[in-house]
């Protein structure tokens, strides 16, 4: 009997490792029904996307294959949850927001940011991200330091942080907003703005489009960034929680990155 038991603890023990390595461990505990109608109420998890960040949502022309942080995550969260994964794209981080605050998605991911907090709830965040600025083939600007110059044209995207940071920062130079990723990264190309300034995830994924343009070094900022829900759902969210705690620890937030190509970022130190 010793030796049997003996036995059972190893299968026990092996089965363990094989579900931490293979990125579908669940966490320890199972949602109650309330935590799974606070996050889920409409019995689906709605996850809100926007396409061209390896932090949001990738989709391969030619295969079709989805990739990207909130999209990876928010299908395991949804099948922890039991319920079925709706994925809701939108155009824009603005609208992404825009629907947490309205409740019209469960589940996004962004920098944590007083205003935003005063919308939408957060968890600790999972990774720190540079801020810094991009630059087309053959500028003369190599260094941040000279963006701070009269005549200096910076975009940004419209409706973000980088819009309502960056014109204390760069008090000399002109702030120009640019409706979508791919708009920004045509005014580069058209020499329309100088720079383009915002978290070096999305820099360095628009450089892989630019051919010959440069990621400058240095930083203007750091970016903490959370999961996010609507407000009202206190109800699930220490479940949630634990859930990025849990993708952090087990390596889930690490491969999803991995898949998506993700750059420019590092575990949080507010973990």
């Amino acid at each position: 009997m010793h030796n049997l038991l003996g036995s059972f603890r190893v299968i026990a023990v092996a089965i363990s490792m094989v579900a931490m390595g293979s990125g579908c461990a669940v966490v320890s505990n199972s949602p109650t029904t309330d935590q799974r109608q606070s996050l889920a109420p409409a019995g689906a998890l709605r996850v809100g996307v926007y396409p061209g960040s390896p932090l949001s949502y990738l989709k391969d022309g030619a295969s079709g294959e989805a990739r990207g942080l909130i999209h990876d995550l928010g299908k395991v969260l949804a099948e922890r949850l039991g319920v079925k994964f709706e994925l809701v794209e939108m155009r824009t981080l603005a609208e992404v927001l825009a629907a947490v605050k309205s409740g019209r998605i469960d589940f996004a991911g962004t920098n944590v940011t007083p205003a935003r907090a005063a919308d939408m709830d957060f968890t600790p965040a999972l990774l720190d991200i540079e801020l810094g600025y991009l630059v087309a083939l053959g500028s003369a600007i190599t260094s941040v330091n000279q963006l701070n110059q009269p005549g200096t044209r910076v975009g940004v995207t419209q409706g973000s942080t980088s819009q309502t940071t960056l014109p204390g920062i760069l008090k000399s130079a002109t702030i120009v907003p640019a409706p979508t990723l791919k708009n920004a990264s045509e005014m580069l190309s058209q020499r329309s703005i100088d720079a383009f300034a915002t978290n070096k995830v999305l820099l360095f994924e628009m450089s892989d489009g630019l051919q010959g343009s440069r990621v400058l070094d240095g930083q203007w900022g750091v970016e903490r960034w959370a999961f996010a829900i609507p407000k009202g759902r206190e109800v699930g969210m220490g479940y949630l929680r634990q859930f990025a705690e849990d993708a952090v620890a087990r390596g889930l937030v690490k491969r999803a990155g991995e898949r998506a190509g993700l750059r420019g970022t590092v575990p949080s130190r507010a973990q």
